[in-house]
Order: C-alpha cells, then structure tokens, then sequence
C-alpha cells in the first residue's frame, strides 16, 4: 500500500463515508420495524367476512328512489314586525311534499344554461 492511499484512508473523507453508511444502516432497520409492526397489526385485526356473512338482496327486490317536487315550509313571523325571531323558534328548516308534482322541463329556444353560447329565448 503506497503513501497516498494509506493518507487518504485515515482522512476526514472516511469518517463522512462511515457516517453515510450508518444512516443507511439505520433506515433499512427503520423500515425493517415498520414492516414488522405492520404484521402484527394486520395479524391482530379481525379476519375478512366469509361469503355467508355478506350483504344480501331483500327478498322483495331491489330498493329504488322515489323522486318528488318539494317545497319548502313557510318560516314562522313573529307577532310584531318590530319582534325577531331567534333560531329556537324558527325549529328546522323542513320540507313539504309540493302539490304540482311536474318537473320543469326544458323549453325549445332556451340556450339550456347561462352562458351556453346558445341563440337565447327569442
């Protein structure tokens, strides 16, 4: 072994690649860990329910939507107009069944939306 290389071996460059080699060291046990932890945690939670133990269809079929018109409820007045009500008093904001149960429905000239590029109602 020649002179240089004995020097460059005990130079300050070692101690930099030996600490290089430790982080990596520390990060594979770090992941090592973590896998570790991962499968006892996945060996302790609950196994996956077999088929029998799946959601089945009812009986009676599919359950579908029903679509309605709703309106909302008047909200109350107070009995003066110099009184305001406070959120207490008003209750929820509910909805009723509307009376005219026809969905408005698109009419023929209408560009169909605000800024459509359409020719408009004419």
């Amino acid at each position: 072994m020649n002179f240089a290389m004995h020097t460059a071996a005990t130079g300050p460059q070692v101690f930099g690649y030996v600490l290089i080699l430790l982080a990596g060291v520390v990060c594979v046990a770090g992941l090592l860990w973590a896998f570790r932890l991962g499968f006892e945690v996945r060996r302790r939670e609950p196994a996956p329910p077999r088929p029998e133990e799946q959601p089945r269809l009812p009986s009676t079929g599919p359950v579908h939507e029903a679509s309605e018109m709703r309106e909302p409820d008047e909200v109350p007045r107070a009995a003066d107009d110099s009184e305001r009500l406070t959120p207490y008093q008003i209750g929820t904001i509910r909805s009723r069944r509307a009376a005219d149960q026809r969905r408005p429905r698109w009419s023929p000239g209408s560009s169909g939306s605000f800024g459509g590029g359409g020719g408009g109602r004419t």
